[in-house]
């Protein structure tokens, strides 16, 4: 287990709060519940981040023939749908709701060539809003692999969120289970894949990012 890089300006933030409220509650010498009930929320604040930026160390099992989950969560949607932005034909969609106390991590569910990425600005709705996938401030990857199948998978802001952080780009050649990304604060990710794909979970599930097989091929 090991401390997210994007957590740092968080964790920083939270210290410097921390010290600040306790300084001043020593300075006025405030009473004996006011100081433990400041330490209580110095604690929690501080465990909070931590845990929410924890990033697990991973022996990832790499396999061509199938999609790993990009992220830990729960399956909330598997179903056939129109894919507007890249394919503009049908596909099936399989979303990973990720709640606040979940790793928000995000893994590249195949190995190939990035053929498409964007970038959208865009609303924050709750994230099992059916319109936040095409309001939602979101990236949309889309990478192709080896045998030429391209997966599409998109990152989507949710009510707490308010950064998208990624680490990819077109043309760049990724690895099945490697980090692409990372949302913070409560989201979700959506996985197109092409119809007829033999998908491995069912909704309510919990998963795991770059362990759980979600689909093969």
């Amino acid at each position: 287990m090991k401390f997210h890089k994007e957590g740092y300006t968080s964790l920083a933030l939270v210290v410097l709060f921390i010290f600040v409220i306790n300084a001043i509650a020593n300075y006025y010498d405030a009473n004996l519940i006011i100081k433990w009930f400041l330490y209580a929320v110095s604690a929690f604040l501080f465990i909070t981040i931590v845990q929410f930026f924890r990033s697990p160390i991973k022996k990832i099992q790499i396999d061509e023939n199938a999609v790993l989950c990009p992220a830990d969560g729960k399956v909330v949607v598997i179903e056939e749908t129109d894919e507007t932005e890249y394919f503009n034909d049908r596909r099936i969609q399989v979303s990973i709701f990720m709640s606040p106390v979940n790793v928000h991590v995000n893994r590249n569910p195949v190995s190939g060539i990035v053929s498409f990425f964007k970038y959208h600005p865009g609303k924050f709705l709750v994230a099992w809003h059916p319109k936040s996938s095409t309001e939602n401030e979101r990236t949309t990857v889309v990478v192709k692999k080896a045998d030429g199948v391209e997966v599409l998978f998109r990152q989507i802001a949710g009510a707490l969120a308010r950064r998208i952080v990624w680490y990819v780009k077109e043309e760049q050649a990724v690895q099945q289970g490697e980090e692409f990304g990372f949302i913070k604060f409560g989201s979700r990710v959506d996985v197109f894949l092409p119809v007829g794909t033999k998908i491995n979970v069912a909704i309510g599930d919990k998963v795991v990012g770059g362990k759980t097989v979600i689909a093969k091929f």
